[in-house]
């Protein structure tokens, strides 16, 4: 038996639709200037921060839970990555199935000289539009949300 559905007020609509494209316009910019001012894709600068984030190397399924990217996704994106030369893959040697994501020199430079461009645009083009406490209300929100979402299924 189906539930009626719980449409979004005007109010929680505007919301939710101010959200998403304010979301997509800024990571369709980021990418776009990752992508020019250091020919990695969005992807490959991603995947990079996460790895030297970590320490510069990370199980594979490790780095799928945590980009949320479906395994197939990433195994792509990793032979991509590979082939120029930004990460290896290493096998664990405790098992047997497991293997390691390492960010290799040329990914460690890489990702060095694309931070400080990319930071840049995220100062220019979000947090330099909003107060120290919006700043504040938006760290609130967002870690509000990320915590239901654990509490939810997929």
């Amino acid at each position: 038996m189906d539930a009626t559905p719980r449409w979004l007020t005007s109010e929680q609509s505007a919301a939710w639709d101010s959200f998403i494209r304010m979301q997509e316009k800024l990571i369709g910019r980021l990418s776009r200037r990752v992508q020019a001012d250091s020919g990695m894709s969005a992807s490959d600068y991603l995947v990079l921060v996460k790895l030297t984030e970590a320490g510069g190397r990370m199980r594979f399924m490790e780095l799928v839970k945590l980009v949320e990217w479906e395994k197939s996704r990433m195994s792509h994106q990793v032979g991509r990555m590979r082939k120029r030369g930004l990460v290896a893959r290493e096998e664990c040697p405790d098992d047997g199935r497991g293997a390691f994501i390492v960010a290799t020199p040329d990914g460690y430079r890489a990702i060095e000289d694309a931070a400080p461009m990319h930071v840049d645009h995220v100062r220019r083009l979000f947090i330099d539009a909003l107060t120290r406490e919006e700043l504040d209300t938006l760290t609130r929100i967002s870690n509000r949300v990320l915590s239901h979402m654990e509490k939810q299924p997929d």
